[in-house]
């Protein structure tokens, strides 16, 4: 078949399947119009999930009648400018957007209204219907300047893309998502969304810093976050990584609540969620994920963001540089709340309080004058055994006691002034009742053992003190010739962490030692996963992980059992290792250790406040 140009209008519709995926895709790209243009309130309409009619409303700098025709061209934008030899240059972009396709593509597919004023000049309107350009008149607009850009029946050029939406619930639910994300990359900018006439999200502007930006991480994530969320804000070779990490017990069930912006451009990319993930890998299950909105700020010349037309994707000139900043950050900062644990585990604890159905035991008979009268009572059956524990003189802590012997002795003051208190009981053999001086705590003897095997492990593996296992047979593992280059590169890494190599030819690596700890395993295929690891982010992260996870069976298994009872300087000792010990809070799979009430609530239950 003979070669041919398409038509413009179908070169535009194909560019739209690219762009404008679905409503929320013609959302995010007007309101990235909107911020480029300097816009500090954005107002949001959408009906029918979008595909009725959606408006964006802007106070940016507006455009004049001259610039309408100049929008909606495919490939002419106000977002690039060449320099004195005509070049543009594609590898510093410092805008949302700059492809010039948004509104072409947009208006291909659908009824587009394009309505704007600048300062002082008067309001101007151009209608485009299914890639048809009309002509620019005169327009009434309601401010002194911006735009406000309206799309009716989107997809009505190409029926068979509406054969591939979602119900008006589900898209609309898609736009509400998409302009939080755009609110959380934007805290100074005002946002308002109406769903079918109904305000979901009226967001005032904040302003800047971490405290405005915690403010609309509140508004937009909810209060629990805000009160379970630690702020990052660390910086790295020209790299500077912001935001806020929700703490290891206050987690989700899958990655949804994760928000990741490059330069102010909400993102999904696997690096970053990726390395998120492997932040958290010592306080996590593999079925937990962690919440958490961060921000990365970089040189524009060390990240491509023109990857796709959609431009939710972006890539890194160093991903190993990248990669490191997000660990080492939110280690840091969550090693600085090395022993606090989330308020939503002591608000669970207290709703499990409130009163239900009838009191175990009532008075022998009742009173003409009330209970409040009534002196005969008849006391609750005696109890063949009382709780576990309880009873015993060696777990009952009616007095303070000396420390265990392997526990340094703290300064001299009262037990209950320390974080985690004074053991006064041990409940079922498995819980330690610790009282503080404005409440008590309840402890999981295991979980908070196991946090403290754990961390000793880690420490030992860091220091480089990880055993190893010499071969009988030393193993030849054959690789492409850079791989094996590359772990020959890496040998002293490897070696730290018990794994010792050396180059056998120029496409073969020969492993004499292994980490002990990892006993029988695939060494040829550890070795060839180290390989990807070290091609894709220059770590070989593979191992430690690896390691990581034998530390914490081992650390379950060689942990104080539930069901052990212990004595009171036992208790106490634990108690002072969680204080010192980094992220006691939780253990190895995410859960709590412990669990805080204040007095002022265990009063309130009781009617006393």
């Amino acid at each position: 078949m003979p070669i041919r140009r398409l038509p413009p209008e179908v070169v535009n519709r194909i560019a739209a399947g690219e762009v404008v995926e679905r409503p929320a895709s013609a959302v995010k790209e007007l309101v990235e119009n909107a911020l480029d243009a300097g816009a500090t309130r954005i107002e949001v309409q959408v009906d029918g999930g979008g595909l009725s009619r959606i408006l964006v409303a802007d106070d940016g700098k507006g455009m004049g009648p001259d610039e309408l025709p100049l929008a909606v061209e495919r490939h002419a934008t106000s977002k690039l400018e060449p320099d004195d030899a005509g070049d543009v240059d594609l590898l510093r972009i410092g805008s949302l957007g700059f492809r010039g396709e948004a509104l072409p593509s947009i208006g291909s597919v659908a009824r587009l209204t394009l309505t704007s004023r600048t300062a002082g000049g008067e309001g101007h309107a151009l209608r485009i219907e299914g890639g048809a350009v009309g002509r620019v008149g005169p327009a009434p607009f309601p401010g002194p300047h911006g735009a406000r850009v309206e799309v009716r029946d989107l997809f009505y050029a190409t029926p068979a893309r509406l054969k591939f939406m979602k119900s008006e619930r589900a898209e609309a639910m898609a736009v509400t998502e998409e302009i939080k994300r755009q609110a959380m990359a934007h805290p100074t900018v005002a946002f308002t969304l109406e769903l079918d006439g109904k305000t979901i999200l009226r967001l005032p502007a904040e302003p800047h810093g971490h405290d405005g930006r915690l403010a609309r991480l509140e508004a937009v994530l909810g209060r629990a976050f805000s009160e379970n969320a630690v702020l990052i804000d660390q910086a790295r070779e020209g790299l500077l990584l912001t935001g806020y990490a929700g703490l290891p017990t206050f987690s989700r069930g899958n990655g949804a609540h994760q928000y990741l912006f490059v330069n102010g451009r909400p993102v999904r990319d696997r690096l970053l969620q990726g390395a998120l993930r492997g932040a958290y890998a010592d306080f996590l299950a593999r079925d937990r994920h962690p919440v958490a909105a961060l921000y990365l700020d970089v040189d524009p010349l060390s990240v491509d963001v023109n990857v796709h037309p959609a431009k939710a994707e972006v890539r890194f000139r160093d991903p190993a540089l990248v990669r490191g900043l997000i660990v080492g950050g939110l280690k840091h900062a969550l090693a600085a709340e090395a022993n606090r644990a989330s308020t939503t585990t002591a608000q669970a604890a207290l709703a499990g309080f409130a009163p239900r159905g009838a009191p175990a035991w009532r008075p022998a008979q009742p009173s003409a004058s009330g209970y409040s009268g009534w002196t005969g009572w008849s006391a609750p059956p005696a109890s063949t055994s009382s709780l576990p524990g309880v009873a015993e003189v060696s777990a009952r802590m009616e007095v303070e006691v000396e420390y265990a012997p392997s526990v340094p002795a703290p300064e001299d003051r009262p037990l209950q002034d320390f974080p985690l208190g004074a053991a006064r009981a041990q409940i079922h053999e498995t819980y330690i009742l610790a009282q503080t001086r404005d409440g008590f705590v309840l402890v999981d003897q295991h979980a908070a053992h196991e946090r403290l095997v754990y961390e000793r492990i880690k420490t030992q593996q860091a220091e480089g003190r990880v055993a190893r296992q010499a071969l009988l047979t030393p193993e030849i593992v054959q690789l492409e010739p850079a791989e094996a280059a590359r772990l020959a590169d890496a040998a002293d890494e490897l070696a730290g962490l018990g794994l010792v190599i050396e180059p056998f030819g120029g496409d073969a690596v020969l492993v004499r030692e292994t980490p002990a700890a990892l006993g029988e395993f695939d060494i040829a295929g550890m070795v060839r996963d180290i390989a990807d690891d070290l091609a894709e982010t220059g770590k070989a992260l593979s191992l430690p992980e690896r390691l990581a996870e034998v530390g914490a069976d081992h650390a379950c298994r060689h942990s104080i059992r539930a069901g052990r009872r212990l004595t009171a300087e036992e208790m106490n000792a634990l108690l002072r290792q969680m204080e010192a010990t980094p992220h006691s809070g939780q253990c190895n799979h995410g859960r709590p250790t412990y669990v805080e009430l204040k007095l002022a609530d265990i009063e309130r239950l009781f009617g006393r406040r």
